[in-house]
């Protein structure tokens, strides 16, 4: 039996082959992750509609492949090979017809057909599976019928220990959705979380030499290859200009440190960042046109009225940007711990496409690994993106009682890229002039509601 891509997502049609996590010969059950496909968003796993011996690998790693086109093949519990699909809603077989889902099949052989076949859905999704039998109706296959459900929501509720048929599906045809699998769990009805703590391998650029070799080479591929192209992409359109300006951050510190102490009482992670993103909110209700995009194709600027933030992270893999969405009616708990999520799930390789959905502008940070400033790419079609660097202690001469006097503060910079086609230079640095008065004066921020 044929096992075809799935859908991976709303719009999303092909995707990089980034690893098999199976090879011919393994026996395989069913929801059990056979690959890693990467995406413009995200990379996802993608789960096993069957169980069965792996017959053959037909799609090779760092190839793009197309939702419909055959991964792999499966054998049957007898070693003869079948005709069956996974491709899902809106995806062609060979002869350009969608799939359905076939009738449950009984394991064991039955004498005689079925007087009254099952009922197959009465459309595909994602999960669908087309299963066509090579020989007689007695064959002996390992196909189930299964609930409804996307790879992503198969795989939250693998994670979340939650049997998806004890759910029923608020979706068309009793497809099981997301909020399905997270209301089940707010409920308390799942079980304990299934895996274990992920393994990481050397990051990249940190690699052993093996003695006497001068020189390596390693295919160009996924999440790395993914952002060479979104680096491309950004340059071939944006116009760069980066403006840097200094900050005294010393209320900013003294804050963080009070948030820290409130939130471990929660169990919640606080770092600079939040707060850093309030200030953004701040300053972009003022300059709005630093949180807007430029429609090529229309020839329109793209006003956002909402303030999703994306967040780069560096991984294994290399640098990821999730979204902190709808930052302006979030608390700085809140923010921190839905930060704290991402991260942890980026570093899992556990985000998901909706995690990179809508952000209006960037904001990345090296400051924990240090340097002052740095020129950063526009997440295009952003038309700016925000550099948080280091903070470190320095002196500096301060007026006290209308006298000068030198003291030790906390000390940062800020760097701005913008598109210099959307935004001009001096917007640019007024921006960044009522940005710095949040961060130095942090407690300003309680009176932007």
């Amino acid at each position: 039996m044929q096992f075809k891509l799935p859908e991976l997502g709303e719009g999303v049609h092909e995707g990089e082959l980034v690893k098999w996590k199976v090879k011919v010969g393994d026996m395989v059950g069913y929801d059990q992750s056979l690959c890693e496909i990467m995406t413009d968003k995200a990379t996802v796993e993608i789960p096993s509609a069957f169980k069965g011996k792996v017959g053959s690998i037909d799609a090779k790693e760092g190839e793009t492949v197309h939702v419909g086109q055959v991964m792999l093949t499966f054998e049957s519990a007898e070693g003869t090979k079948t005709a069956a699909t996974g491709a899902s809603a809106g995806a062609s077989g060979g002869n350009g017809t969608t799939t359905q889902a076939p009738a449950p099949m009984s394991a064991a052989p039955a004498k005689t057909a079925p007087s009254t076949p099952s009922k197959a859905p009465s459309s595909p999704s994602a999960s669908s599976y087309s299963a066509g039998s090579a020989g007689p109706a007695t064959e002996n296959l390992s196909i189930e019928s299964r609930p409804l459900a996307a790879p992503s929501t198969r795989r939250l509720a693998r994670e979340s220990g939650v049997d998806l048929g004890r759910l029923s599906g608020t979706g068309p045809h009793g497809r099981v959705m997301r909020e399905d699998v997270e209301t089940f769990v707010r409920g308390g009805g799942a079980g304990a979380i299934a895996g274990g703590a992920p393994s990481f391998k050397a990051p990249i650029g940190r690699t052993s030499i093996p003695a006497g070799q001068m020189e390596e080479r390693v295919p160009f591929k996924g999440l790395r290859k993914k952002i060479a192209e979104k680096m491309r992409l950004s340059k071939d359109h944006a116009t760069h200009f980066t403006y840097v300006e200094e900050a005294d951050a010393t209320a900013l510190v003294q804050l963080r440190a009070q948030a820290k102490e409130i939130g471990a009482k929660q169990g919640i992670k606080v770092t600079y960042l939040p707060i850093v993103m309030k200030a953004m909110v701040a300053s972009l209700r003022k300059f709005p046109i630093l949180n807007s995009s430029l429609d090529e194709e229309k020839q329109e600027l793209v006003y956002k009225h909402y303030f999703n933030i994306g967040l780069s992270i560096q991984t294994e893999d290399g640098l990821t940007a999730p979204v902190v969405k709808d930052v302006a009616n979030k608390s700085i708990l809140q923010i921190a711990k839905e930060i704290e999520d991402l991260v942890t799930r980026a570093r899992a390789k556990k985000l998901t496409q909706d995690d990179f959905h809508g952000s209006t502008i960037t904001l990345t940070n090296a400051g924990s690994i240090g340097g002052l400033f740095a020129t950063p790419i526009i997440n295009y079609p952003e038309v700016a993106i925000l550099g948080f660097n280091k903070i470190f202690r320095k002196p500096v001469a301060v007026m006290v009682n209308g006298k000068e006097e030198v003291q030790i503060r906390d000390w940062t910079y800020f760097s701005i890229s913008l598109d210099h086609r959307v935004v001009d230079g001096a917007v640019g640095a007024e921006f960044m002039v009522d940005f710095i008065k949040y961060i130095q004066n942090p407690s300003l921020l309680v009176l932007e509601g």
